[in-house]
């Protein structure tokens, strides 16, 4: 690597919890880089006996609160000027990486943006509902704030857009992943319920029709993206959304029907 590159001057950052599924994959595509910082939310599966297996790994366990703060407590942990941040089932792919290598650590970009590539059983589909994530950045121009069940990186100066890809590579069984979702789901009626109209993207604007959302999340995936030429694996994919979205119409139908109730009882 060219020491005057931003490879020899970054630590990827990944946080954790129950992600033994997954974790061993990722850690794979690091292991060029010469320290590593978890924070863990205290998993109770074999994620942290994996972790302990990577000298260069410094693990950290913080109760999990939101994913911002997590996220900032893991920034304070890191040394190095540059941050590659994480999920657990992120990929790190050959060509991001040899991309990152020629990245001049005295350029004036102080954040770099990466797009996805949804893997099903770690097949990558043609296309995916993630927008690009801005995760490799510098550490003291960086914060992170809460939106909804997940989180923005807020980076001063100026941002570009990588070529490579990132594989989100999701391997947790069904019955996790639906536990996870219903808690996102709980977070994100409050963020639709909580937030002006006229300050929502049309995503959520469209999420918030209920009835229809699902059905148009699945349209999307199987035309738009071109998920119905990725054979069962892009069915999977775009059920997977739908069924996501699905939860999202239940709760918020609930949340506003509590709602109702609750002004109903107290006109009486």
């Amino acid at each position: 690597m060219n020491p005057a590159s931003i490879a020899e001057n970054v630590t990827p950052l990944i946080l954790t919890y129950n992600e033994a599924p997954n974790i061993e994959r990722t850690l794979q595509h690091l292991t060029w880089a010469k320290e590593i910082v978890v924070i863990d939310s205290y998993s109770n599966d074999e994620t942290l006996e994996i972790l302990h297996s990577y000298p260069q790994l410094q693990v950290f366990q913080k109760k999990f609160d939101t994913h911002a703060t997590q996220w900032n407590y893991g920034l304070e942990q890191v040394k190095s000027q540059w941050v590659l941040s994480l999920d657990a089932d992120y990929i790190v792919t050959d060509e991001l990486m040899a991309e990152i290598e020629v990245l001049p650590i005295d350029s004036k970009i102080n954040g770099y943006f990466v797009r996805f590539k949804y893997c099903v059983f770690g097949k990558p589909l043609r296309g995916t509902i993630l927008p690009p994530r801005q995760i490799l950045f510098r550490k003291k121009k960086a914060i992170y704030i809460d939106d909804g069940h997940t989180q923005l990186l807020q980076v001063t100066g100026k941002s570009a857009t990588l070529s490579g890809y990132i594989n989100h590579d999701d391997r947790k069984s069904l019955s996790r992943w639906l536990w996870a979702q219903d808690r996102y789901m709980v977070i994100e009626v409050k963020k639709l319920l909580e937030t002006p109209v006229n300050e929502l993207g049309l995503g959520d604007k469209i999420r918030k029709k209920k009835l229809f959302a699902p059905f148009i999340v699945l349209f999307y995936c199987l035309i738009v993206k071109g998920g119905i030429l990725d054979g069962w694996a892009g069915l999977y994919y775009a059920y997977q959304r739908m069924l996501a979205e699905i939860l999202l119409s239940i709760r918020l139908i609930e949340e506003e029907k509590t709602v109702d109730s609750s002004l109903t009882q107290v006109d009486e």
